[in-house]
């Protein structure tokens, strides 16, 4: 039965007094010989002392003011304030205060917990509805379910509970801004159907299980969808999102429990196994060609399990969001879960990138198992990896010898990986191009890592799934895989093919993925048919072209490393400067005004200070200013020495272009100096 302070109307507990008036008239007469009247009533909710019986319409007021109004309304019901001695009062509390505010509480008319004060009833009872727990053991008739909101992406519907997107306040978890990172992992995993059908694949954490539910919808047949949660009412909700898009549903709670559903309207073929268990156990248990990892925070927790049991040439995509400790805000957490040392730089985010990469080698190589980093994606909110499985001690050692430390100079921020090697240098700062420790006092440069120092991208796999991004109609991811080719290729040349990349080969369908050795690039062949000698002499030689040149390390940020007084170029001029003079450069998605070039930073600066134009105050110049040929001399910049006709322009013959031209000389001399 539920408490006698959870009532529906106020004349609900006037009825409870005259219930209590017998009792007390009772028990007074027996200990008294005075006369109690019938019209004397004690309150239901208070003891004796702290209220004593009266008459009823001050017990109305009573009741009203110090019960009803400060109640709490859940589902046509009044949770009243209760002064009777059911909750506890604290040991440390003595005395007439204590026994008169501390016993005075709530009753929870859902789970039956008492609860001291007001607004943290209300959170209480906020808490449950958020579960989806809005049915009370005390009221017979069901309390009816809460409204559930529908949302669409890609083609699927899902159900979501209220507060959907706070995890602190519900099961099931979905953030809209996650949109483009499930985009980017649907393209890698149709990449992967592409080259071998069936494949089983795996979302680990499904809460809402959108992401199972758009492979199953869109890739259909190519994919056997496993949605796994560990979170009960999320696997119910997965079920209903399931029933919602209309595919089967296969239930395994355990390993010898199934259970099939079916939704309501057309048949479809497509069935998808939900499984409730914890992600290491499903992973211990079972093989799979791809599995994805996004837990809440960070995945290293799941590693070991992921690399146990994934298939030859499979695919492991993990979603890392705790970018506090990632992005070198908190140092000391990335040491704790990744065995890193970072600090905050101006290439933080690939740094972050680089710091998951080397974790997930090290798990691979545990299990004797090589990578292929096939993309590293950071953005604001996540930290996305996605890399192929090479089975075999030699492609883990491979892997294994890519993890270097890094030597960063906080001074100039130059910075360089380690060489190969167990042999201690007596001056690492030697390796540095820069000379900022013998110009500096005490040390400049710090060591941070390990870290993972191959490459990020795979331009043949970028392609592929830049082709599927727009044969789905993916518009959000296209943009940033189109500018993720250019940084794999280091090129600002934007050359994006309509047709699929394997009709360059001439060949009607993708083929199973071949790595030969020592290199990174692909073939794909037809199943089914040998390789021929041909092919594989074709494809080594691509590999050799493409593998020569070393994708650049890290990238430079325009505006760190201005000069003050001097107004930059545009980043696309910029980045066309760098390429005249000989060196590769593209822009890069980590930072919008960041530029990836194999350049030094020496070379970098000075190709920036070359064509940056001075800035002027006042009554100085109105416009910009060609340097003369005594500032070409300071070993500066050669402006005016080629002739060029866009260097004309800048020519001014007034009294305060010359006034310029000496201000810039005296500057550019003084920072020449430093």
């Amino acid at each position: 039965e539920r408490h006698i302070s959870i009532q529906r109307h106020l004349a609900d507990l006037e009825k409870l007094a005259e219930l209590k008036e017998g009792g007390f008239t009772m028990a007074v007469s027996q200990n008294t010989d005075l006369h109690v009247t019938d019209e004397k009533k004690p309150c239901p909710l208070c003891p004796e002392e702290k209220f004593r019986a009266c008459y009823s319409h001050k017990l109305h007021r009573h009741l009203q003011n110090l019960h009803w109004k400060v109640s709490v309304e859940f589902e046509g019901y009044r949770m009243c304030i209760c002064h009777l001695p059911c909750h506890p009062v604290k040991p440390n509390l003595v005395g007439d205060q204590a026994s008169s505010k501390m016993g005075a509480h709530y009753h929870c008319i859902i789970c039956s917990a008492t609860i001291t004060r007001r607004t943290d009833m209300i959170g209480h009872i906020n808490r449950h509805v958020n579960k989806g727990e809005t049915e009370s053991r005390f009221i017979t008739v069901p309390a009816p379910k809460p409204s559930l909101e529908v949302l669409k992406e890609s083609a699927t519907d899902v159900r979501v509970l209220p507060n959907y997107s706070t995890p602190q306040k519900t099961d099931s978890y979905f953030n809209p801004k996650m949109k483009l990172n499930r985009q980017l992992i649907f393209c890698a995993l149709a990449v992967l159907a592409e080259e071998r059908k069936p494949i089983e694949c795996l979302d680990a954490f499904g809460a809402t299980g959108i992401m199972g539910l758009q492979w199953a919808k869109h890739l259909r047949s190519s994919v056997k969808v496993t949605i796994n949660d560990c979170n009960e009412n999320s696997v119910t909700m997965i079920q209903e999102n399931c029933l919602l898009n209309k595919m089967k549903v296969k239930l395994n709670t355990k390993e010898e429990d199934n259970d099939e559903a079916m939704g309501d309207g057309e048949e479809n073929t497509d069935t998808i196994e939900v499984t409730k268990m914890d992600a290491n156990v499903i992973m211990h248990l079972r093989s799979f060609d791809f599995i994805h990892l996004d837990p809440f925070g960070t995945s290293v927790n799941y590693l070991d399990s992921a690399f146990r049991n994934v298939r030859n040439l499979g695919i492991v995509s993990l979603t890392s969001t705790d970018i506090s400790s990632l992005y070198a805000k908190a140092q000391h957490v990335a040491l704790r879960h990744y065995g890193c040392n970072i600090v905050r730089t101006e290439y933080y985010k690939e740094l972050a990138a680089r710091v998951v990469i080397a974790a997930v080698t090290r798990a691979a190589a545990r299990c004797n198992k090589g990578i292929e980093v096939l993309l590293a994606v950071a953005l604001e909110h996540f930290v996305l990896v996605v890399v192929r499985v090479l089975r075999g001690p030699s492609p883990a050692d491979d892997s294994a010898k890519k993890i270097r430390y890094l030597i960063h100079c906080q001074w100039c921020e130059e910075r360089i990986f380690q060489k190969e090697g167990n042999m201690v240098e007596e001056n690492p700062y030697q390796q540095l191009p820069c000379d900022c420790h013998g110009s500096m006092p005490g040390k400049t440069a710090v060591v941070l890592g390990p870290l993972w120092s191959g490459a990020l991208f795979n331009t043949g796999f970028l392609r592929r799934m830049l082709f599927e991004a727009a044969q789905y109609g993916l518009d959000e991811a296209q943009p940033l895989l189109k500018t993720l080719v250019c940084e794999a290729e280091c090129t600002t040349l934007k050359h994006f093919p309509t047709h699929s990349p394997c009709d360059e080969n001439k060949q009607e369908e993708c083929g199973v993925y071949i790595k030969t050795p020592n290199t990174s690039a692909e073939s794909y062949l037809v199943p089914g048919k040998r390789k021929s000698e041909e092919v594989i002499r074709n494809a080594a030689k691509r590999q050799k072209s493409e593998g020569s040149a070393e994708h650049p390390a890290f990238y430079y940020n325009i505006h760190r490393h201005s000069i003050k007084g001097m107004n930059m170029p545009k980043l696309n001029k910029f980045l066309n400067y760098l390429s005249e003079a000989g060196y590769r450069v593209s822009r890069t998605h980590f930072d919008p005004m960041g530029v990836r070039t194999n350049a030094p930073l020496a070379q970098f600066k000075t190709v920036l200070m070359k064509y940056s134009t001075p800035t002027y105050t006042g009554a100085q110049a109105e416009g910009p200013l060609h340097l003369t040929e005594d500032i070409q001399a300071g070993e500066q910049v050669q402006a005016g020495a080629d002739g060029k006709a866009e260097d004309a322009e800048f020519l001014e013959d007034d009294k305060s272009g010359v006034a310029a031209a000496t201000f810039t000389k005296n500057y550019l001399a003084h920072c020449t100096a430093e």
